[in-house]
């Protein structure tokens, strides 16, 4: 039987490992927003755990608006880095300080 505690468990992995990705790799734009990506699963983790826990459906709810977010985040930050890899043939995060305005 899969308890609360294993889920919260696992929702708390998550979330660690996508910090610790967030902190330790500044130079790839892609593995940042896998990063981000994977922060936003351990937030809908804890959304269905809870709401499967509590017998409400509003957690799993919220859960379809926040992926809707996440899609919307992933195509446009994807759209962003081939637009920048055609500009500079690099994603590199720290070439990107022409940028500044």
């Amino acid at each position: 039987m899969i308890t609360l505690a294993h889920l919260l468990t696992l929702s708390a992995v998550l979330f660690a490992l996508s910090v610790a990705g967030i902190f330790l790799n500044r130079k790839n734009l892609l593995l940042l927003l896998m990063c981000i990506e994977l922060l936003l699963l351990a937030a809908n983790f804890n959304f269905v755990a809870f709401s499967r826990y509590l017998g409400q459906l509003d957690g799993q709810i919220f859960v379809f608006f926040v992926l809707t977010v996440a899609a919307a985040e992933s195509a446009i930050g994807l759209a962003i880095l081939v637009v920048l890899f055609r500009e500079r043939r690099s994603i590199n995060v720290e070439e990107l300080d022409q940028l500044r305005g």
